[in-house]
């Protein structure tokens, strides 16, 4: 295979690594971010650290591991994990996750990954986000790939299938995992829901095969859950707004949503590595069309993430406040309810919004999992 027509998208080969890591120790923005991941040691002596790296392991294991670190240590109370068993560090996964955080539910799988002596995996990662140099070899360096979504039709459908292309050959050829979001964008209001046009994606570089095509990239669902939903109320904000117009992003919106959801206070935090699909559970869709396959297929891979999202006091007080119900009181503590309701009220402070539906948007981000768990318990 000519793989140089991958080189638009790939993150980086380990011969690039020092160059881009010259232009990290030489960016205006390192002081401030080696303050934040390095916080007790000389800049300078930390400029030095990052020039003397030369592969992306070492990237990955004397960098990226610390800036975890140092969000669960600053921005978190707890974290925690489950199902690290059911992956064979012989195997290679396709991961799909759901999508809370622009940076974090990556970053943090990737983190239990390293930890427990598994290989890390590439990340898919939107051209729409790669918006400064800085992000552009802190990414690439930490094996993020680009995905393009294209301007039109026939660009879109050609940017699908070089990425269909180039996730199966780095699985099947280059022999590393891949994750990749459930859906294009972060879930907003608290549904977590697999677009049925990925698993097409999926599928469009082995047309022919519609079980091999899926079963070969062997797919692990992943359920991440935030206590405090990072960029909560930007998030209910912005849904608010595509209520009365179309939302269109402004400048510097995703770097600010990416540095907020790396400082904000985020509770408890949660991953789930669910029980990935096999050719067995494939086989039994296997008289579909393809369009129910790809919808039942995305469907399974909802159930498996909505059953294992970790439900945080958060989700029951707001499922009961929206609701007029004590349902779930016996969940929550008196104080835990004072803080959200505390965080609740911060809505009145933007001007301009009608406050019951502001406020409605907000609770059901948090209310949603309630009902999506439950639905996908019911149908196991």
């Amino acid at each position: 295979m000519d793989t140089s027509k991958f080189d638009d998208i790939r993150p980086y080969y380990n011969e690039e690594i020092p160059s881009a890591m010259n232009r990290i120790a030489d960016s205006e923005l390192f002081p401030l971010i080696a303050s934040y991941v390095f916080p007790n040691e000389n800049i300078e002596n930390v400029r030095r650290h990052i020039r003397d790296i030369e592969t992306i392991y070492q990237f990955q294991h004397e960098v990226m591991s610390i800036v975890n670190e140092q969000v669960i240590k600053r921005s978190m109370t707890s974290f925690s994990y489950n199902g690290i068993d059911k992956l064979d560090k012989n195997k290679r996964y396709l991961f799909v996750s759901n999508h809370r955080d622009i940076m974090l539910d990556s970053s943090l799988l990737q983190y239990v990954l390293h930890i427990n002596g598994h290989e890390t995996s590439e990340i898919t990662f939107g051209a729409n986000l790669m918006c400064h140099p800085l992000v552009i070899d802190i990414g690439k360096s930490n094996k993020m790939f680009k995905v393009e979504r294209g301007e039109n039709l026939k660009d879109f459908y050609q940017s699908s299938l070089l990425n269909s292309e180039y996730i199966r050959h780095t699985i099947t050829d280059k022999h590393q995992s891949v994750w990749i979001a459930q859906r294009n964008g972060r879930t907003k209001d608290g549904i977590d829901h697999t677009e049925p046009g990925l698993i097409r994606m999926f599928g469009s570089s082995l047309p022919n095969d519609k079980l091999k095509a899926l079963s070969e990239l062997n797919i692990a669902p992943i359920s991440i859950s935030y206590e405090w939903e990072t960029c909560d109320i930007l998030k209910a904000l912005e849904l608010y707004e595509s209520r009365f117009t179309k939302y269109v992003k402004k400048p510097g919106e995703d770097l600010n949503s990416i540095l907020t959801g790396i400082v904000a206070d985020k509770g408890h935090v949660h991953i789930e590595i669910c029980e990935p699909i096999n050719i067995d559970e494939l086989q039994l869709l296997e008289s579909m069309t393809k369009q129910e396959y790809v919808k039942a297929v995305a469907c399974l891979i909802d159930k498996r993430i909505n059953a294992a999202y970790h439900l945080h006091p958060n989700n029951y007080i707001a499922f009961d406040i929206r609701y007029g119900i004590k349902r779930y009181s016996d969940r929550y503590t008196p104080a835990q309810q004072e803080a959200f309701c505390k965080r609740l009220k911060e809505l009145s402070t933007y001007e301009g919004c009608e406050l019951d539906i502001l406020v409605d948007i907000f609770l059901g981000i948090y209310a949603n999992p309630i009902n999506s768990r439950s639905n996908a318990i019911s149908f196991q």
